[in-house]
């Protein structure tokens, strides 16, 4: 289309033909609509353009809970049946102390990032799993630095040095003691004398014993045993007999319940003494395993601990100076028998140099 004829505006006349009238119309026939419809929707109020259908659309949130409730092939896989019970051995044997333990530590809030020996994770978490935590290992009772007696020193007095020779040497003959006095081992061989090729017949013919030969002789007629009848006679004097034993016996037992009526307090008496003796016998078990656990750790490997002998020096090697002491490399091997008497690692197999 072209453009539009420019009109001459000379005169009201001419004015007046050539004024658009198109918004006046629009106007109109909106205010005619609005009429008809019900009223303009610029001033109607909010509360009647909107409503809030408070109203539950049940079939909805029934299909929503039936939409959760469905459960994937995958995820039902990997669910455990009910129906089959686990293996005795493989369930875990939780005392009711333990489960206390547990509730305590999920109660008390822990910063995982940190660990028990009080260093950060570099990684932060380390990924979140469900496996079963780590097992924090015990706190020894043996220090990591053991001071050694003052007899070992490179310049001790007369008494403490005498002391500590006493000691290395009493330890030396009980181990000694200890394999003479043991169970003497099972010899691999045993000596004896050559038996001739002809004596071997003699002896293998000796072995056949006579009462082999007899019982598997047919010859040998078995007499059969006669069964005695027993009689109505018999059968009455055997119950009178069984009741008679019976009333005897309730008798004892009731003379033996008035005797211990009347001995109440004695035995009152023993038992409180046997309960006092399990005391102090689990007092001293108690003790004992915790001298025990300071002389040795607790069995971890395959091979027992052995602590290592004294280091004392005899009689001719002290010299009383630092600079004349003759050196040995003991300190690595002190080092690794540490981390063994502290329960670390576990000790291992002494293996001499080839």
């Amino acid at each position: 289309m072209g453009k539009k004829a420019k009109t001459s505006r000379k005169g009201k006349k001419a004015w007046r033909a050539n004024i658009s009238t198109e918004d006046i119309d629009d106007f109109f026939e909106k205010s005619t609509k609005d009429a008809l419809s019900g009223g303009s929707l610029a001033s109607a109020p909010t509360e009647s353009l909107f409503v809030i259908d408070k109203s539950q659309d049940l079939s909805v949130k029934k299909k929503i809970e039936k939409k959760r409730e469905k459960v994937l092939r995958v995820d039902s896989m990997l669910k455990k049946n009910p129906f089959v019970e686990p293996v005795p051995s493989s369930k875990q044997k939780t005392s009711k102390k333990k489960k206390k333990e547990v509730f305590k530590a999920e109660d008390t809030p822990k910063d995982e990032s940190v660990s028990d020996s009080g260093m950060v994770l570099m990684w932060g978490d380390g990924g979140q799993h469900g496996g079963k935590a780590r097992q924090v290992s015990k706190q020894s009772i043996i220090p990591a630095v053991e001071v050694e007696a003052p007899g070992c020193s490179y310049n001790p007095s007369f008494e403490s040095h005498q002391d500590s020779l006493a000691q290395a040497v009493a330890e030396e003959m009980q181990k000694a003691y200890k394999i003479e006095l043991g169970p003497q081992p099972v010899p691999l061989t045993v000596m004896g004398e050559v038996v001739d090729e002809d004596d071997k017949y003699f002896i293998e013919a000796d072995s056949g014993s006579d009462d082999d030969i007899n019982e598997d002789d047919p010859a040998i007629e078995r007499r059969p045993l006669k069964t005695k009848r027993v009689t109505r006679v018999e059968l009455n004097k055997r119950a009178r007999k069984k009741e008679l034993h019976k009333k005897e016996a309730e008798a004892k037992k009731k003379q033996e319940l008035t005797k211990d009526i009347d001995n109440l307090p004695d035995i009152l008496q023993e038992i409180a003494k046997e309960d006092e003796e399990k005391q102090k016998k689990h007092l001293r078990k108690a003790i004992a395993k915790q001298e025990r656990l300071k002389a040795c750790p607790p069995r971890l490997g395959k091979y027992k601990f052995q602590p290592a002998p004294p280091q004392v020096l005899l009689s001719e090697e002290l010299t009383g100076s630092l600079r004349k002491l003759k050196g040995c490399a003991t300190l690595a091997r002190d080092r690794f028998k540490s981390l063994e008497k502290r329960g670390l690692i576990p000790p291992s197999a002494k293996s001499g140099r080839k």
